[in-house]
């Protein structure tokens, strides 16, 4: 059977309809039934047409497997604001040819130059017709039209705009941004706007303003259409409130903003069958007004009065008032205009209240029974002019009421609710328009349960907790026969799920600030679970637009709160830069971020030269943070360890690159680094120990020998080959010297996991995640926790961090098994779990090539049964203990043929098969 191309997409764009660059790479997948089956050659076309009678960009037949980092770069580059249609023709080994379907993606005006709408406030007196702006702005075809409006105020508002059309459009796109956040909005259709929340993402915006598309085909019609939009403040221009909490302050209580004023433009773009085509765009003709939200406060509080609210003003036949005036043409923001390449915020479960409680009279609470980035939804019957008041939080206290554990950070009890003011027109619904939280618990004040109401308050008809989170494509899932391993699991995946939004936080409800480190650490966790590739490219985007000139790349980006000392410069957060790279070719298989990343990657190696000790070693930033909370212990290791890692990496860019000085260059600077870290940490006397191991320096003059140290120079490849058996024994000695102890903080837990994973010890894994106290994952759900706390700590202040996740990355490659080999599991192994108390595993990965599913069934008597499923294009191995190993394998696709092999690792090539390890053999007896 010949190939079925099965899903066929472009790295690095989740949405495909403001493609803003001249270059792109393709990417397709492959099914087949065969086990043999090979692509032998590709051909893709790449036209204006959808009958692709002319090309405007043709590979040709090109002989290989490549399914993946196809560059497309047309010599003249992509027609502005056009549609394009791709496809591609794939060749198997006996070679037959399968066409894909034919794939489209639009353009936005990939040689702008990323340069903003051209409209400001000097119009009045330097108009863009006069002569001096010409060369700005003839190039008509390619340049941005919309214009940047507003009120001239940092309240929310909104836009519309009344549209005749002559005749229905064949098809019509919407490019739009407003800022801080916007809600699009037209004919009063709900699905105008593809599900998206919190457009458009968070960015820097002096360096950086993202424009995100809508497809309004199906909506627009022939006659009276409305375009508009609902703007709100975001981080852009934050607004506190009287009475409302904001974090950003500085200690004069004042809090950074990007902008003052609150600011719209669009661009419609209508095609229609004649051939023909018109662009409408924002200006002074649309009208504007104050929003029924007067605070849109990005830390979930908001006011809304629902009296305010113009019922209709997004559909066509609405009247405006005098309340309307005509928008004003505003300078808008500094950063230059970029596609919303990343996946947008949406909405996903939807959860109903466990419990529901009212703990005095005028308040209730209600357990959702799951802690998550929520977006609720609440339905109201009362009288005109009533006042309610919700509340968010992760914890509740003994008298049942919505409690901050730390002291330090009451203001998220107090100085953070939303309020609405009811119209009393029956049954009303109220949502927030441009906030989230973490929250599990939701208090409701001013309002009761309908069968308990004698004050004859405002009722509540109904409340839902909706999970907000990235619309990232989902890939896998997980399940063991061991309950307590299950709800680890589950907490995991709602600790990752619930910070992944446009940017990667580590907790959606205190800060929402864009820390660097957990990109990198929980990459191998959640490639398990999401599809990262376009989110990590937009984070190296805001990477290369937060580092400083002197190179230094910041903790945090976008940088919203200046930090200080080692809160700011810490290489473990700011070698995101060069770590995140490397990912995005191991997992997805592309290159693409290479050519833009290399030259700030250098710049920041560069910086941190300038910081190191004893020949090159690095040692000045936050360590092992969340071990002690902050204590900061292993700088040496842990820093030094990345500082070689990002040298590596920079290396393989070059040489990726054909930059071969460059490459030359990082070869001997991280060869030198790995002289000064064994020179320094690399205790070989046996003095202390009848083995060798690595030493912190947290205590200068003491040689000390703990997990951490040994962990980071076996994962990352400083341990010479002679004594690499003594610091796995140096390793997993310190582990039993410390009663299988966590003593790890959030950086150096990911190599504890990955370093028990290498040496097969599942055991010591569980029972320390297994203790009674802290630190252990299982205290946390003793104590009812459904996500993961920030710290090994029960009252702790922020309960929905996913920094110490990396346990899931454990979970996949050392129980499940599965573990990808190289460039986005083309290879990939799997291993059983065989010398460890499962039974029973189940699960599946969605990867770049193909589904990879794993069921493994271990029998009272010992007997182990496994079915895997290795997808086409791939090789999957099984990894097995001994080379006298044995296994009996049946292709489902060939009934029948049973075959029998014996090995450490045994090929599987493309097929579902069910595959029986004997007894005593595989089984290490």
């Amino acid at each position: 059977m010949a190939f079925r191309v099965t899903r066929c997409g472009i790295h690095a764009f989740h949405e495909v309809l403001g493609i803003d660059t001249d270059q792109i790479r393709f990417y397709w997948v492959l099914q087949s039934s065969l086990a043999n089956a090979q692509q032998t050659a590709y051909h893709i076309e790449v036209s204006t047409s959808q009958a692709f009678d002319s090309l405007c960009w043709d590979s040709t037949k090109i002989l290989g497997h490549q399914q993946r980092n196809i560059l497309c770069a047309p010599e003249t580059g992509f027609q502005s604001a056009t549609f394009h249609y791709w496809r591609v023709t794939v060749w198997d080994q006996d070679g037959n040819g399968s066409q894909s379907a034919t794939n489209e993606f639009f353009t936005a005006y990939p040689r702008s130059g990323g340069l903003l709408p051209p409209y400001s406030m000097n119009q009045t007196y330097m108009p863009h017709s006069s002569l001096i702006f010409r060369t700005w702005f003839e190039d008509e075809a390619n340049r941005w039209k919309g214009v940047w409006i507003g009120d001239n105020g940092d309240s929310p508002f909104y836009t519309r705009k009344d549209i005749h059309l002559e005749q229905k459009p064949t098809r019509a796109i919407v490019f739009a941004s407003g800022l801080g956040h916007f809600n699009f909005v037209c004919n009063g259709d709900p699905s105008a706007a593809n599900g998206h929340k919190l457009d458009p993402g968070w960015t820097n915006y002096h360096r950086t303003v993202q424009f995100t598309a809508y497809d309004v085909s199906s909506i627009l019609k022939q006659g009276s259409n409305v375009l508009g939009a609902h703007v709100g403040n975001g981080f852009y221009a934050g607004d506190q409130g009287d009475d409302r909490f904001f974090w950003p302050c500085y200690e004069d209580n004042t809090y950074v903003r990007y902008g003052n004023e609150l600011c719209f433009f669009a661009e419609l773009h209508l095609f229609y069958e004649n051939g023909s085509r018109e662009t409408i765009t924002t200006g002074p003709d649309w009208s504007i007004r104050k929003s029924a939200t007067t605070l849109a406060n990005i830390y979930s509080s908001e006011t809304k009065d629902l009296r305010a609210y113009p019922h209709g003003w997004d559909a066509p036949g609405f009247t405006e008032d005098e309340e309307w005036k005509m928008a004003t043409p505003v300078t808008g923001p500094r950063g230059k205009l970029k596609y919303q390449n990343q996946p947008p915020v949406i909405l996903h479960e939807t959860f109903e209240p466990k419990t529901q409680e009212t703990v005095e009279p005028g308040i209730v609470a209600f357990d959702m029974g799951q802690n998550m980035s929520t977006m609720i939804r609440i339905e109201l019957k009362g009288l005109p002019g009533s006042e309610v008041i919700i509340r968010f939080s992760e914890t509740l206290g003994e008298d049942g009421k919505i409690l901050m554990p730390d002291p330090l950070f009451k203001a998220f009890e107090t100085g953070v609710f939303c309020k609405l003011t009811l119209a009393g027109t029956g049954v009303e619904v109220w949502e927030p328009d441009f906030c989230f939280t973490s929250a599990r618990y939701i208090q409701v004040e001013g309002a009761a349960l309908g069968h308990e109401n004698p004050n004859n308050l405002p009722t509540i008809v109904s409340l839902k907790s909706r999970h907000i989170s990235s619309a990232a494509r989902r890939l896998g899932t997980m399940t063991t026969d061991k309950e307590d391993c299950n709800q680890l699991l589950n907490m995991c995946y709602w600790s990752f799920v619930s910070n992944l939004f446009s940017y990667h936080t580590d907790c959606p409800q205190i800060e929402k600030f864009g820390w660097l480190e957990v990109t990198h650490l929980l990459a191998p966790a959640t490639q398990y679970i999401r599809d990262m590739e376009s989110l990590y490219s937009k984070i190296l985007d805001d990477i290369t637009d937060a580092q400083e000139p002197s190179g230094l790349v910041p903790t945090m980006a976008p940088e919203i709160r200046y930090m200080c000392g080692p809160l700011h410069d810490t290489i473990t957060w700011g070698g995101a830069v060069a770590l995140l790279p490397e990912l995005i070719r191991f997992y997805y298989g592309s290159t693409y971020v290479y050519a833009k990343l290399l030259d700030p990657c250098i710049r920041y190696m560069e910086y941190i030269a300038t910081n190191e000790r004893d020949g090159g070693l690095i040692e000045h930033g936050l360590g092992d943070w969340g071990r002690d909370i902050a204590f900061g212990n292993n700088q040496a290791n842990i820093e030094t360890a990345i500082y070689y890692r990002c040298l590596r990496n920079i290396q393989h860019m070059a040489a990726e690159l054909g930059k071969v000085d460059v490459e030359q260059r990082f070869t001997a600077w991280a060869n030198r680094i790995y002289e000064v870290y064994n020179k320094h940490l690399l205790v070989t006397d046996k003095a202390k120990y009848p083995y060798t191991f690595y030493t912190s320096r947290d205590t200068p003059g003491v040689t000390d020998r703990n997990m951490v140290a040994q962990a980071f120079a076996l994962q990352f490849s400083l341990v010479p080959t002679q004594h690499i058996a003594d610091v796995q024994r140096a390793f997993l000695s310190a582990c039993s010297d410390s009663n299988n102890t966590i003593q790890a903080g959030e950086i150096g837990l990911k190599y504890l996991w990955n370093t028990l994973a290498d040496v097969d010890r599942p055991d010591i894994v569980l029972a320390m995640a297994r203790r009674e106290e802290h630190p252990s994952y299982m205290r946390f759900l003793r104590q009812g926790e459904t996500t993961l706390n920030e710290f090994w700590q029960d009252a702790c202040r922020s309960k929905c961090h996913d920094m110490l996740g990396t346990i899931y990355e454990w979970f996949y490659e050392a129980v499940l098994g599965v573990k990808c080999e190289t460039e986005a599991y083309r290879t990939w192994t799997v291993k059983p779990p065989l010398n460890s108390e499962f039974k029973y595993v189940k699960g599946d990965i969605d990867c770049p090539y193909g589904n990879i599913e794993v069921e493994y069934i271990k029998s009272v008597e010992g007997n182990v049964r496994m079915k895997i499923e290795v997808p086409t294009s791939t090789t999957g191995y099984l990894l097995l203990p001994t080379d006298d190993s044995e296994i009996d394998l049946e292709r489902e696709q060939a009934p029948q043929e049973l075959v029998t092999k014996r090995g450490k690792r045994i090929a599987l090539q493309p097929g579902r098969y069910r595959v029986v390890l004997r007894p005593g053999i595989c089984a290490g007896e």
